[in-house]
């Protein structure tokens, strides 16, 4: 977006705000192109039937992406069933992520207690505006008394979903703290619960933050779900982002992203998969595991999603796509704080389908 010999934006984080721009437009195309399903993701792209489609590669890719944290997510909400709990979900860094919308369209809905979303000031922004001006989007809030426009415009409240602006690069108690443990006028307690089993994601957040914040971050999520009742304190994290910069073709990825004036710096110090699992237990998460997109793409996709996708675009450029979805990961982790009462969720996790 900002080739080599423009002048630098005079907002440094107007580039990694762009960024978001670059997903949607890919989830878009992949659900022209048929290897999603996803009923509200136009109506976040300005002039949505006018984008053209991108290649398989960036196609494929996406996909695989998402499909992982569908599973990822999907069990979360199963095993909330299972254990007769309801759980809450808190996207950071969302951006133009729809999966509240999904879910609550979904055969789960009734499991999720309250879904957070956090981003820039700018992003909120625009993302309330655009939700008040779609039909379907906003018809699925809830009651229309108890959706409020929050922050001048910048957020928004309702029974389950609320839409926060906050920089997360801040220290969270700070920032994001004091409004998740806010107590709510509606419902007396906090907006974000001790005592329910909270799953947390970052999707392409954590490379643009240093490894100090993201740390205090995460240890935060630790810290406040250790304060709950003690057969309650479970918290899951699941993270995408890109890893292993420093061969030939990672630092290809890390120049193209500097044209544009993107620095990843919490992505430098994870160079393999246990550097990411550790990053997790580090910070308190009982257990914690890493694959990257290449090995879910080989392993962890049941065989009939593979041949389904297959047969909608032809790829030539397998070799490539390997070595793109080798440097992208999925690491998740688990927090339990009494693992004798909870020990069904040690259980969460991608199953492997394949050999």
């Amino acid at each position: 977006m900002f080739p080599p010999g423009h002048a630098q934006p005079q907002d440094p984080d107007a580039p990694i705000r762009a960024t978001d721009n670059d997903a949607a437009l890919a989830r878009l195309s992949a659900v022209k192109k048929n290897y999603l399903q996803d009923a509200f993701v136009k109506d976040l792209v300005p002039r949505a039937h006018l984008q053209p489609s991108r290649p398989p590669l960036i196609n494929i890719g996406t996909y695989v992406r998402s499909h992982a944290i569908d599973l990822l997510v999907g069990e979360w909400l199963q095993m909330a069933k299972a254990s007769g709990t309801k759980v809450q979900i808190v996207s950071l860094g969302a951006g133009s992520d729809t999966r509240f919308w999904r879910i609550e369209t979904g055969p789960a809905k009734d499991e999720l207690a309250k879904y957070i979303e956090v981003d820039f000031t700018e992003v909120t922004t625009k993302k309330a505006m655009a939700i008040r001006k779609s039909k379907q989007m906003n018809s699925l809030l809830g009651d229309p008394e108890k959706v409020q426009v929050a922050g001048g415009g910048t957020g928004l409240r309702s029974p389950k979903y609320h839409l926060i602006p906050a920089d997360l690069r801040m220290p969270p108690t700070v920032s994001l703290g004091p409004v998740l443990t806010a107590g709510e006028s509606t419902e007396g307690g906090p907006l974000l619960s001790p005592s329910l089993p909270t799953l947390i994601i970052f999707e392409c957040v954590l490379a643009y933050m240093s490894p100090e914040a993201s740390a205090r971050l995460l240890r935060w999520f630790v810290d406040y779900s250790s304060t709950g009742p003690e057969e309650g304190g479970i918290l899951g994290c699941l993270v995408y982002e890109m890893f292993n910069l420093h061969d030939a073709f990672g630092r290809v990825m890390v120049s193209n992203l500097q044209a544009r004036y993107v620095s990843i710096p919490g992505a430098e110090p994870f160079t393999t998969l246990e550097s990411l699992s550790k990053r997790l237990t580090d910070e308190g998460f009982s257990a914690a595991r890493a694959l990257t997109l290449r090995e879910i793409r080989r392993a962890y996709i049941e065989q009939s999603e593979l041949e389904r996708i297959s047969k909608l675009e032809f790829l030539d450029e397998t070799e490539e796509l390997d070595l793109v979805l080798e440097h992208y990961a999925i690491s998740w982790g688990l927090y339990l704080q009494n693992p004798g009462s909870s020990s069904s969720w040690g259980h969460w996790g991608l199953k492997q389908q394949r050999l």
